[in-house]
């Protein structure tokens, strides 16, 4: 009923393999043993397959059939999944600026365009894994004790969550799911993810790098004129039936001439530097990972050392850098009197790199003249959040990446990566975060060991 190998050296190659069913195949890996698993659907295999550990320099897996993927999705809009949409196609995208290419995943069941990230859309997934014999599971109900993704997680092999409404992956619901082999990020940013647990559990966690990165850009590229132009005030007064101009100009100011600053200039950061540059503004960045100097002479980029030396001169300070341990908190108290008053900050990144609380004085004291967020934490955010009712704000709630246009991209992604897996075919290293026990990829680019999960039990909160 079980078996159990270990392997210190060389190649394990294990083909066809008859064990009786139901039964666990156990491995542990050791030195530099490479593994590689086919599975025939002819024969009666381990329906579980379990990787103790892993020290391998090439881990391949073709797994079989029968595994069940959870999908953590939003809801459906309120009046149902819509007839019609607003437009009848998509732009042509083949490409990224630096040359990477879209998801290409070997064919899609989903048309572009269309609502895919909620619970109906499916991301577009059912009958291809239906297809393979796999089982699919899609839920929202994702936070509090007994919903119904921490039941449908304990006997999973992979789980798909998207940053927008994240399924927090703790090392403690990690440890319920003996079967959990990979997390997949339907979008960019996998600290909802317990990184750290991950590392220790052997689950692999990858993301679809790119797929969402200069919808991100626009979105910021609106708020920040947005709140400079004081547009929300303005809007509101005419939706009351307004007509006021002082009332609605007060707070209105050009955004030509100010000082623009991104802590981080990585894909998103780079691509928000860009689109303003033709609005006449000067340009500053931070980042660990320097620009080059052509860039940088491009942009007519001015680089700091430190987030205290942007904040210090910037008007409209942009936030781009992920989440982990030394970035949690990064704009406390503290780093928001190092602004200039009556400065602005857009956040695209993730919601716990502010201090909630920090930020609400901040406004209310006028140090601040606007902020404006798209992520919040945790998320749903309760409804008494006090960014919800804070002056002078221009909160969304996390949709800069999750557009219909972005929504083709990472759902196309997904498959693309499963497609992978499902046939032991490496899987783009820039998607990978965590891979064998370690950061990797992309992962290891941006993230640092630890993790980011705390407090977001309080997400069970939210009521809808």
């Amino acid at each position: 009923d079980r078996l159990s190998l270990n392997v210190w050296t060389g190649t394990l190659d294990v083909t066809d393999l008859a064990v009786a069913d139901p039964s666990d195949l156990s491995l542990n890996l050791f030195s530099a043993a490479a593994l590689r698993i086919s599975v025939s659907s002819g024969a009666l295999l381990a329906k579980r397959i379990l990787i103790k550990e892993v020290r391998a320099q090439e881990a391949r897996y073709i797994w079989g059939e029968d595994m069940k993927i959870l999908c953590v999705l939003y809801d459906d809009p309120k009046t149902g999944m819509p007839d019609k949409y607003a437009r009848d196609d998509l732009p042509t995208i083949e490409k990224y600026p630096d040359g990477m290419t879209l998801p290409s995943p070997k064919a899609i069941d989903f048309t572009p365009g269309e609502l895919l990230g909620c619970v109906s859309g499916e991301l577009g997934l059912r009958k291809f894994l239906e297809d393979a014999g796999h089982t699919l599971v899609v839920t929202s109900d994702k936070d509090g004790e007994g919903c119904e993704a921490d039941r449908e997680l304990v006997d999973a092999d992979i789980v798909i969550s998207q940053p927008f409404f994240p399924y927090y992956l703790t090392k403690e619901k990690m440890e319920t799911a003996p079967n959990l082999k990979m997390a997949i990020t339907a979008g960019i940013g996998s600290d909802h993810v317990d990184l750290q647990g991950a590392m220790d559990h052997n689950i692999d966690v990858v993301e679809v790098t790119y797929c969402n990165s200069r919808s991100v850009a626009e979105h910021i590229v609106m708020m920040i004129l947005s709140m400079v132009r004081d547009y929300h005030n303005q809007h509101r007064i005419v939706n009351e039936g307004g007509w006021n101009i002082a009332d609605a100009v007060q707070r209105s100011y050009d955004v030509e001439g100010m000082h623009v600053g991104t802590v981080a200039a990585g894909r998103i950061g780079i691509d928000m530097l860009r689109k303003m540059k033709p609005f006449d503004v000067h340009l500053h960045y931070f980042d660990i990972h320097k620009l080059s100097d052509e860039v940088e002479a491009e942009l007519n980029l001015t680089y700091h050392d430190s987030v205290e030396s942007l904040v210090a001169v910037c008007d409209v300070v942009n936030i781009s850098c992920p989440l982990h341990p030394k970035t949690e908190h990064l704009f406390n108290d503290d780093m928001i009197n190092k602004m200039k008053r009556g400065a602005y900050i857009v956040n695209t990144a993730r919601g716990k790199i502010c201090d909630k609380d920090a930020i609400a004085r901040a406004l209310e004291s006028g140090q601040l003249s606007g902020y404006a967020g798209d992520v919040w934490f945790p998320q749903p955010a309760p409804n008494d959040h006090v960014w919800r009712t804070m002056p002078n704000h221009g909160m969304t709630p996390h949709t800069s990446g999750t557009s219909l246009s972005a929504q083709a991209r990472y759902a196309a992604g997904v498959r693309e990566i499963l497609e992978c897996f499902f046939a032991g075919e490496p899987i783009r290293d820039p998607y990978l975060i965590v891979q064998n026990g370690d950061l990797a990829g992309m992962g290891a680019h941006s993230y640092t060991k630890g993790t980011a999960t705390d407090g977001s039990e309080e997400a069970a909160e939210y009521k809808k």
